[in-house]
């Protein structure tokens, strides 16, 4: 395994940041850690990267103990930290530069770290002048630096505008062919395009660990957009058998969630008529992952 993490706890006070947490990440998964704002994907993936310790549990990184053997998983991990540290004052070059020397690999490293994050338009100006945009891809390009077995990405694409959220995704899928990705994103749409597994961690324990499509496939409910002609009463909707809830998007439109698998269209169809409404239009809609998410985590 690339990653084993078992029976790890972590508190701050009288906090519990993480709740006896285990699972392993194999050699080439890109795996999606999600969770609400304080439920410890920061605090686990300092615990994995050596930058704190775990009051109880063990973890490792390639074979190596996260507290016994520090500098190897150091050397096999490249980690790209939510708050991303950097030299302001250095050139994008010289600030690789640096940190090659560092990990002591090759300067022709460099160019094919800026030439693989879409850096080279500004490798010439000090990273202060950079966007924010650009500023995370200096920092993904120093966790590539040492071409290591293992990333560990907390928000990678902060600050990224929709073209250069492409590149980077693209970026990412492309180093995880070879590489275990351990990536934290608040932004769904990313993990659904990125990654093909997905753990839920909510108040320092893990609430779901499985992979995306399994994920999206298990979920026994049925989503129906639909459009009447006009306004209806709400509660006329709650006698619809099987009826989990509904919504009022936009004028007539409707969002009706079913808790079964059997298409409920022609259901929905003979409500219509009985109850004197047109349907001008219905779509069956699949439960994305931003829908999931929001159910494993409420309070």
């Amino acid at each position: 395994m690339s990653i084993e993490v078992q029976n790890i706890s972590k508190s701050y006070g009288t906090q519990k940041a993480l709740d006896d947490v285990s699972f392993s990440v194999k050699k080439g998964e890109i795996v999606g850690f999600l969770g609400p704002n304080g439920a410890g994907k920061s605090t686990l993936m300092k615990i994995l990267t050596t930058f704190i310790i775990a009051d109880e549990g063990t973890a490792t990184v390639n074979g190596n103990d996260v507290n016994d053997s520090q500098l190897k998983v150091q050397q096999s991990v490249g980690y790209l930290p939510e708050h991303n540290p950097l030299y302001l004052d250095l050139y994008v070059r010289e600030y690789l530069a640096f940190n090659a020397d560092v990990y002591n690999v090759a300067k022709t490293r460099i160019e094919e770290v800026i030439q693989l994050t879409g850096l080279s338009s500004e490798s010439h100006k000090k990273i202060s002048q950079l966007s924010k945009g650009y500023r995370q891809r200096v920092g993904l390009a120093t966790a590539l630096l040492h071409n290591p077995d293992v990333l560990i990405l907390d928000e990678p694409t902060t600050g990224l505008d929709p073209n250069q959220l492409v590149e980077i995704r693209n970026v990412i899928k492309n180093v995880g062919k070879d590489k275990t990705v351990f990536l934290s994103t608040h932004i769904m749409q990313e993990v659904e395009a990125i990654c093909d597994r997905v753990i839920i961690i909510d108040h320092g324990k893990i609430v779901t660990d499985k992979k995306l499509n399994k994920l999206v496939s298990e979920e026994k409910e049925q989503i129906i957009e639909v459009e009447f002609d006009k306004a209806i009463d709400e509660t006329i909707l709650a006698t619809l058998s099987n009826i989990k809830s509904y919504k009022n998007t936009i004028d007539n439109l409707w969002i009706l969630t079913f808790t079964t698998e059997e298409d409920r269209r022609p259901i929905i169809f003979d409500f219509a008529h009985e109850h004197g409404l047109k349907t001008l239009q219905m779509s069956l809609k699949s439960k994305n992952l931003e829908q999931i998410f929001r159910e494993k985590t409420k309070k």
